[in-house]
């Protein structure tokens, strides 16, 4: 049985890179979206170019993190979101264009009542918490998934902090909560059928770019890497169309001990692979 917090990260000794005109353009198109980011401070052994600029994460092992220290599980949701606030504070820092993470699936109202209660409780103290902080930032907030279902209170507390952050121009919080993969699917074929319909498609116009902007992601860029912590190898309905190319991390370690050392060992090995989206391989040029 592996001890995920004992699990330790090996940070190679940095060594500053030397910039071509691929990271220049990384770090000009970084600087424009978030003027505070400082990617060659925080990782110089990392070259701009190959930063991602979309990371989406599944936050899981909170309740076992919880059990395991003989706390109920909501104890551990309770100190997951404290390694939400580092990791988001972390993207902002090495200018990631977006970061989206796997809140509520779709699939956890089958979990008990008395943990589905705590859960939208702590929904809503974040994101009241946290609002005047992402505006602070300069942080866009937006959530996807299905509204319907969710408590009065958690869908005034999303309509709230969406509205404050709206007119924001920086990095973007993409919340997926009360998400699943496959109903977003649906709602997207039901909204292009709904314009074929009406008049206003045709449906031989429908390609991919087309479906794409019918999804709750629309506007951003198509996920880059996706992390999954607790050592589970399945996506679990999360993103199904938009991570078709993007690159998989696992960790054994439970979500609340994911920390800055372990971000970035994410990052080195996002950087490491040589990403061919079907064509030759073209692993990382040599710096």
């Amino acid at each position: 049985m592996p001890n995920h917090a004992a699990e330790t990260v090996e940070t190679p000794a940095p060594s500053p890179v030397r910039l071509d005109d691929a990271d220049r353009a990384a770090l000009e198109r970084i600087r424009r979206i978030n003027p505070r980011a400082n990617p060659l401070e925080r990782l110089p052994d990392v070259r701009p170019a190959r930063l991602p600029r979309h990371v989406a994460i599944i936050m899981d092992g909170n309740g076992r993190w919880a059990e395991q220290r003989g706390f109920p599980r909501i104890f551990g949701h309770r100190n997951g979101a404290a390694a939400v606030r580092e990791t988001i504070a972390e993207c902002g820092r090495l200018g990631i264009e977006a970061l989206t993470l796997f809140s509520f699936s779709s699939e956890n109202w089958r979990r008990p009542s008395d943990e589905i209660e705590a859960l939208m409780r702590l929904c809503v103290m974040y994101l009241e918490g946290e609002r005047d902080a992402l505006v602070r930032e300069n942080l866009r907030l937006r959530v996807i998934g299905r509204r319907e279902g969710l408590p009065e209170e958690v869908v005034s507390a999303i309509s709230a902090v969406e509205t404050a952050t709206a007119h924001l121009t920086g990095p973007t919080l993409c919340l997926a909560i009360n998400y699943g993969s496959r109903a977003e699917i649906v709602d997207a074929t039901r909204a292009l059928a709904r314009r074929v319909r009406a008049g206003e498609l045709d449906p031989e116009d429908i390609d991919e770019s087309a479906f794409k902007a019918a999804l709750g992601t629309v506007g951003l860029p198509e996920p880059d890497l996706l992390i999954r912590t607790a050592g589970e190898m399945r996506l679990s309905n999360f993103l199904l169309w938009q991570l078709s190319y993007a690159e998989i991390y696992v960790t054994d370690v439970f979500w609340p001990d994911f920390d800055t050392a372990r971000f970035h060992a994410a990052i080195r090995e996002f950087a490491r692979r040589g990403r061919r989206f079907g064509g030759l391989a073209h692993g990382p040029a040599p710096d």
